[in-house]
């Protein structure tokens, strides 16, 4: 089965360590991306619009990596 653009965008299928809390907070960050991504294809013709979704989604990933990496710290 096709992933969803946001299960594509935080890597949901890598998880090496199979922590659940991982994976929990990328299907979070994969459904906020995704109704982001919904919203941006829903605007295509409105240039300012696109690009705050775009701007979003970017933020949103980095969101989420700072996160899986504060879950996996072990300083």
């Amino acid at each position: 089965m096709e992933q969803s653009f946001g299960k594509k965008a935080v890597g949901l299928s890598f998880n090496p360590s199979g922590n659940q809390l991982v994976n929990n907070v990328k299907l979070a960050y994969a459904e906020a991306i995704d109704n982001i991504n919904d919203l941006l294809q829903a605007n295509i013709g409105n240039q300012e619009r696109v690009a705050i979704c775009e701007k979003a989604i970017q933020e949103t990933i980095t969101a989420q990596m700072w996160a899986v990496k504060a879950i996996t710290w072990n300083g």
